[in-house]
This record gives structure tokens, sequence and C-alpha cells, in this order.
């Protein structure tokens, strides 16, 4: 296939005077921040299923954008058509890795063997294109969910021979993550959950859960797979109730199946909001738990109940997630996948470009300012004073087990303890965060 992006070679740093869109104003991969470059930092990845198979169609309307490789013909040619642009896209953009659904890259065909041979075929393809290119798989997973026989899940079916070809797909999934070098491999349960009670048991799923994640453990143990294995929280849509909620949720699923040291979270910004907390708040939870492990980089509209996939454009949001990343050692096999697309209106091809450019801009920026707060320390020091009691003798004996109800009791009483209320200065910090953030 002819070269898809013809108007375009690379897209380069060019600084924030310039005034060319399809430029990186705040982006320079080897720009050293806090001692690591900002590619090193960032980890940055885009998506297969967004770019390059989604064809503008809602439930409202047909496909806007006309992609060539999206239409009628040899379903293996069409997919080898697909990987030469999206290569070329990743190439193009500068971005270090992708991510991929195994039905994104390969047709899904009539049966299990067509399956499995479609699967083979284009995981040789991409192999080679990352060869060839130098980009690198951030992340494997397989979609659980499209196909009408998961419409009541996959892990959690009433139906065991549904639960067998789910794990069939991960079996394979899995299988190629590590052959193409893949750093994670990822699983989200779109259709994990309910859609009513009355004819869900609940016990009954959450145990066919435990005991799909066990199996993921045992074959990333069986054969070698050194990459992280991430689940992804999301509440709600497309059913009404999903098992993986959000990180805290997860975390106590994890423990109940003795999973918490196997697993850890890849949090997409738009699902935090979803489950009714901040994208900021969701990354600070996993961290605090010990299972931060990636990001899908994105946001919501808050005037719509959905999943809406935007890029990202708040600096000030992705800023206070970057200072919690950094402050937490910054990622280890995990980085922000572009898990966003564009919208139905943009029909132009290089619309493409513009969304990332502006991702990975307002990431860059975000990265500049979350160091800053780093060097300037005042929000580290304004919490440590503020817990200051915890390392003095009192508190100290608390957190040891040396104090029970009763000796606290009779501490309080003979030293006539009287504590006040003491401000926790939340504007003052509000404001100080402003000045780093908009100066």
């Amino acid at each position: 296939m002819a070269q898809y992006f013809d108007n375009l070679d690379k897209i380069v740093f060019e600084g924030a005077d310039s005034t060319n869109p399809l430029a990186f104003k705040h982006y320079n991969a080897n720009e050293k921040i806090l001692g690591k470059t900002m590619a090193e930092h960032l980890r940055m990845a885009a998506c297969y299923w967004h770019n390059f198979c989604w064809n503008g169609q809602d439930v409202f309307g047909q496909g806007t954008f006309g992609r060539p490789w999206l239409e009628a013909g040899d379903a293996m040619e069409r997919a080898r058509q697909k990987a030469d642009v999206a290569f070329e896209f990743f190439s193009k953009l500068g971005i270090p890795y992708y991510c991929f659904h195994d039905i994104d890259v390969a047709p899904e065909g009539n049966s299990i063997r067509e399956y499995i041979n479609n699967f083979a075929a284009m995981t040789d393809v991409l192999e080679q294109k990352q060869a060839e290119t130098g980009v690198k798989l951030l992340w494997g997973t397989a979609n659980l969910f499209s196909n009408p026989r998961y419409a009541a899940g996959a892990a959690t079916n009433p139906d065991p021979e549904v639960f067998s070809y789910g794990a069939t797909q991960v079996f394979h999934a899995m299988n190629a993550t590590q052959r193409l070098g893949g750093e994670n491999y990822v699983l989200w349960g779109g259709r994990e959950g309910y859609e009513t009670l009355l004819n869900t048991d609940l016990r009954q799923e959450r145990e066919q859960l435990g005991r799909f994640m066990q199996m993921v453990v045992e074959h990333k143990h069986k054969i070698g797979f050194k990459g992280m294995l991430l689940i992804e929280p999301k509440p709600q849509e497309p059913t009404k109730h999903q098992y993986d909620y959000d990180s805290a949720t997860v975390y106590g699923f994890l423990k109940q199946f003795g999973l918490e040291k196997e697993f850890r979270v890849n949090i997409e910004a738009n699902h935090a909001t979803l489950a009714g907390h901040s994208f900021h708040h969701e990354v600070a939870t996993a961290i605090s738990l010990g299972i931060f492990g990636s990001i899908d980089a994105n946001r919501g509209d808050a005037q719509n109940g959905w999943d809406t996939d935007q890029f990202p454009n708040s600096v000030e949001e992705l800023s206070l997630v970057m200072y919690e990343i950094l402050k937490a050692g910054g990622f280890s096999t995990g980085g922000f996948n572009f898990d966003a697309k564009l919208r139905r209106q943009s029909v132009d091809r290089y619309d493409l470009f513009h969304g990332h450019i502006g991702g990975m801009d307002h990431l860059a920026l975000a990265l500049k300012k979350a160091a800053l707060l780093i060097e300037k320390d005042f929000l580290g020091q304004a919490v440590a004073k503020r817990y200051a009691g915890w390392s003095a003798p009192l508190g100290k004996g608390i957190v040891q087990g040396q104090h029970s109800l009763q000796s606290l009791a009779e501490l309080v009483e003979q030293k006539q303890l009287s504590p006040q209320a003491v401000s926790g200065r939340q504007e003052l910090l509000e404001n100080q965060v402003n000045l780093v953030l908009y100066r």
C-alpha cells in the first residue's frame, strides 16, 4: 500500500514559539527532566483500535472517516494494509510504543481455527514492522467483549464454553505479546459484570473471574513472560455494574484470590471519572495500595454519562497526576497509552496527528510542571508537617501496636489531652500549585 500520510515526513520538536500545527511545542524526546529524558519518563503509546479500527460510526450514524483498509475485501489483505498505515503513523509521529487487541490486528474469522491462523500470520507481520521501525509494544490484550458470545461476559459468563473460548483468546494473545516483546499484558473486563441481579449469581461469577485470573498468572509463569499483568478498572458501560469498578475494588478482588502480588492496574482517566473519582484520585489510590502499573491517557465529557475517550488537554489535571507518579519513582513497565479517538466530525486523515501531537505536548508540559512541584517540594513539606505527630513517640506507639483502647483512654485522661483542630491550609496550597502551573 502506498503511503497514506504522503504529505508528511516526521513530526519534530520546534519549541513553544512554533506556529506549525504539525510540530511538537513541548515534547522534546531527549530533553532531560529530573535525570531522565522525556521519552523515558512518559513512555507514550498510540492505540490500534480507535485509530485504525473505528470508521467514525456511532449508534445513530454511519462511518465518516472513509478509511480504505476498512472497506470490503480480502480480510487478511485489509489487515496487512492496516498494519502498513499504523506503523507509518507510529513512525512519523515518533511515538515509541503501541498497543492492540487481538482482533484489532487480525480478522476474527468464522471459527477458532481461522482466528488462530489469522492471528499467527499477523503476529509475523507485526514482528517485521517492529523490526523495521523500532516501534515497541507497550501491551497487548484480547477482545473479550465485542462478539455476541460475550454478551453475558467472558470469564463471568454462565456458560463454561464461553469461558473456555475467552481463555483460548487470552492464551494466544499472551503468547503473541511475549513474542513481540510486550512489556505488559492487559485484561479489561468490559462485560465482566451484570445487567440485573434477577438472573445473576454474584458469588459464582466472582469465583469464575478469580479462577480466570489465576489461570492467566499460571500461564504467565509457564511461558516465562517477564512483563506485568494489568487489570483496567471501569465502573459501568457497557454493563450496569462491573466487578473491576475502580482501583480500590480491584485491590479487594485481588486480595480475595491471593493475586495482589501478580497484578497491577492500568488506569484510564475517563473510567476514573465514570466511577465518581478524579483521575488524580485513582492514580494516588493505586500507588498507595502498591498496584500502580500504567495509564490510558484520555478525558471524558462532564456533560455526558459515558466513555467519550477524548484526547487529554488539561495540563492542570495531568500535572497533579504526573506529580504522584514522579513521587512514586515513575513507571516501571507501564506508560501513557493514548486510549483516545478523534471526534466523528474530524474526518481529515491528518487529524490523527493533531490529536496525538496535542496529547503528547500536554503530557510533556505536565511533566515539566510536576518536576517543578517536586523540586520546590512545598507540598511534600506541608504533608510531612501535617503528619509529623505520627513520627513522634505517641504516633509510633499506636501504629506499632504498643497501645490498646484502654491504654490510650488512660493516657488521654492522665495527661488531660485536649487536641485542637489545625488548619489544612488547602487554599494556600492550591494557590501555590497554581503559581507553578501558570507561570
